[in-house]
């Protein structure tokens, strides 16, 4: 495991359940000091609680840009700057098309997408002054890749969120700020908990690895985007999905 992330100051969105939680986890392992943002401060204290290591809970909501410059701001003062954003706060409510009302679609894009260019825009003073500056969006094979029934609104975002970050690599490689995302496949957690075991099972079956993925699968993914090794790598995805998205059908896997 890459040492270069010891005693770095990384800020987690989201981190307080599931894949955020798993990357805090991670990154706290690997000896950076994390901060765990999230909406409820019972919540994010929780977290950091469990995972240990000086981890510490932080309270901003990432749909306002006031609140996550002051979750930043309460991190940088802890940690002494801000290395490293993950900005992986995300809401997947199923809604079909036909359901789906503009408050739900405006309710997703302002977390997952707007959300994410607030939490880089709050971060990016601070990865100025950093000499590893490393940004990792948490983005997903929906949307991008694959599509799945009731979350058009989800997938747009995730498809958005890459977008965003092709540009913004541009715009912040003269600061030697990198901007990469990791696109997780159907990963354990609570949210995915809430589909049904069946629903667990039937994906299992269509991945070549026949398990679903982990959250610190994510976060590996996520420790390597924001290490010294990954200094030359910005704009990218990588995808962690078990193979998922290879098989043209359930006999490819026979």
């Amino acid at each position: 495991m890459t040492q270069s992330l010891k005693g770095r100051s990384v800020v987690v969105t989201g981190g307080s359940k599931g894949i955020g939680k798993g990357i805090a986890r991670v990154f706290a392992l690997s000896g950076a000091k994390v901060a765990i943002v999230a909406r409820h401060p019972d919540q994010a204290e929780a977290a950091a609680a469990e995972i240990g290591h000086g981890a510490f809970g932080v309270v901003g909501d990432v749909t306002a840009l006031a609140s996550i410059e002051s979750a930043l701001a309460v991190a940088a003062a802890r940690n002494g700057r801000i290395d490293v954003l993950c900005a992986n706060a995300g809401i997947f409510p199923q809604a079909r098309l036909e359901d789906m009302t503009s408050q739900q679609w405006d309710e997703v894009v302002d977390t997952n997408l707007k959300g994410t260019f607030h939490a880089v825009k709050a971060a990016v003073p601070y990865l100025k002054t950093s000499d590893q500056g490393r940004i990792v969006l948490t983005s997903s094979i929906t949307g991008p890749i694959t599509g799945f029934p009731g979350w058009s609104h989800y997938g747009a975002t995730k498809a958005g969120q890459l977008g965003f970050m092709r540009t913004a690599c541009i715009e912040l490689a003269k600061y030697s700020i990198t901007i990469n995302a990791v696109m997780p496949g159907n990963i354990v957690t609570e949210g995915l908990a809430g589909l049904g075991e069946d629903y667990q099972k039937t994906m299992a079956a269509s991945i070549p690895l026949k398990r679903l993925g982990t959250v610190e699968d994510i976060g590996y993914a996520a420790l390597y985007f924001a290490s010294k090794e990954a200094g030359y790598v910005t704009g990218q995805t990588i995808i962690v999905d078990g193979g998922q998205i290879l098989p043209e059908s359930l006999e490819a896997l026979a």
